[in-house]
């Protein structure tokens, strides 16, 4: 947190991070007129929680959105009272709130001033159930309340179609041996070009090599295709680039750790709400777009295997529920979107036979759209290795829901199933993640935690107290399984 000599204000700035979350970085201003920061305890947002985001446009099919009143910690707070707008915008309605059917608002004291608005007097939180009509495309629901940071979701509704399959070809799928305790640590090189230094407990060292001595025994990195591009992930400079990840490569491996590597398949962060083409294929027919695909993810995993750093496990796009390069492999496209993901697998087994192909989902706990996604692959004979989920409680619904949801997947689909991503809730999310019924769990990674919320370094690269949680992990489902 920045401080400035003269009296503080703050300003909350949304970043748009994987999975398109809004985390709001406090940072100080002094400015007229700008809110300070809401304590603990008093109402300061409008969580709202889907449990699908992916909807069959048929007229039937429902889903529960939570709207939660909470402070600026995150946390609920289970008395207050609020009159509460509630908007859809799209071909959707909402067919009941708090179990009360929308044909008798004045159950609950709504009112409907039209088709799309609901208002509602709420305390602490409401349930929500949305239909969806019989359009295609893209359906926004918003909560509001005066003086409350909105909350709100996109829900894409889809017609699935007769499914193709990709190949005839059976795939035995390979298993992980051991636990996984891993980080993408993919801001690594930017930070320490602007001079960050790492240590623990005063002690100098390198980031990585910290980490591993915490526990850690994987790294993520993720990578983009042109990134230098002027609206790429970072202009002029290309962090995040073949270049860049190959040098990170080459420090994971000396460190002796394990190598997981993450294609966008964009110039710009890929996650559900955006997955857009690299510049370089925008014009492309959906053949030269499978030939441009399979090219550049067998191009980058050959040039990682030529300097002894080929990646162990590959995951084929990020948070991928929705589809990847947008419009051809959206998730409405799914035979499309199954061709796209075929050739990615294609390109890195023909590279590296023995590398681990992880599908990554959003979707920590929407157990119902993580089988939607997952049997429309299998139906289309994708053959992939793990399942992996992000989890973030404001979106993903609760620890209960992420561990239901990894025991039903492991279960039905009887692959490895794993936290991709997570940042919150540390000591909680990795018993899940390690323990999760179905002796399929496989562990997790925690998504930059050397610079965003409840990182383990401080600002100034500092370890501290949240690396203190791994040893214990590590101990307890790692070392020595």
């Amino acid at each position: 947190m920045l401080k400035s000599a003269k009296t503080i204000f703050y300003r909350f700035t949304a970043c748009l991070l994987p999975g398109m979350l809004l985390i709001f970085v406090v940072s100080a201003v002094n400015a007229q007129g700008r809110r300070k920061p809401k304590p603990a305890g008093v109402p300061a947002e409008l969580q709202v929680t889907p449990y699908k985001t992916t909807m069959i446009a048929d007229g039937r099919d429902e889903t529960l959105i939570t709207v939660k009143i909470i402070d600026s910690k995150g946390d609920s707070i289970k008395d207050a009272r609020l009159p509460v707008t509630l908007i859809v915008s799209g071909d959707a309605k909402i067919v009941s709130i708090n179990n009360v059917s929308a044909n008798n608002a004045s159950a609950f004291n709504a009112m409907k001033p039209n088709d799309s608005t609901w208002m509602a007097n709420i305390t602490g939180s409401c349930r929500v159930i949305l239909r969806t009509g019989r359009t295609r495309g893209r359906v926004k629901f918003e909560a509001k309340a005066d003086s409350l940071y909105t909350g709100s979701t996109e829900i894409h509704t889809v017609q699935p179609g007769i499914a193709h399959a990709v190949t005839t070809d059976k795939y035995v799928a390979k298993t992980v041996n051991g636990k996984i305790l891993g980080a993408d640590i993919s801001f690594l090189p930017e930070l320490e070009s602007r001079g960050i230094k790492f240590s623990d407990n005063g002690k100098p060292g390198d980031a990585i090599q910290i980490m591993k001595d915490h526990g850690f025994n994987y790294i993520r990195l993720r990578i983009f295709n042109e990134p230098a591009n002027p609206k790429g992930y970072s202009p002029n400079k290309g962090f995040c680039d073949l270049e860049h990840t190959k040098q990170m490569a080459k420090r994971i491996k000396a460190a002796g750790m394990k190598f997981l590597l993450d294609f966008h398949y964009s110039d710009y962060w890929a996650d559900p709400q955006q997955q857009n083409k690299p510049a370089a294929w925008a014009d492309q027919d959906f053949i030269a777009l499978k030939k441009s695909l399979y090219n550049y993810t067998a191009n980058v995993m050959q040039q990682l295997k030529d300097q002894g750093t080929t990646p162990d496990m590959v995951q084929v796009g990020n948070e991928i529920n929705h589809g990847i390069v947008w419009p051809d492999g959206a998730i409405n496209n799914l035979d499309s979107l199954s061709q796209l993901l075929y050739q990615g697998i294609k390109a890195v087994k023909a590279v590296s036979p023995k590398t681990i192909i992880m599908l990554h989902i959003a979707l920590g706990g929407q157990s119902a759209e993580s089988q939607f996604f997952l049997d429309n692959m299998a139906k289309r004979n994708v053959p992939f290795d793990v399942i992996g989920l992000s989890y973030y409680p404001k979106w993903h619904g609760t620890p209960a829901d992420l561990k239901n949801n990894m025991t039903g997947l492991a279960k039905r689909y009887n692959k490895q199933v794993m936290v991709a991503e997570y940042s919150q809730l540390k000591q909680v999310v990795n018993d899940i993640a390690f323990t999760a019924p179905g002796n399929k769990a496989l562990g997790s990674f925690i998504w930059e935690p050397l610079s965003t919320w409840e990182g383990i370094f401080d600002r100034d690269g500092k370890a501290n107290e949240y690396m203190n949680v791994y040893p214990g992990i590590a101990k307890k489902y790692v070392d020595g399984k």
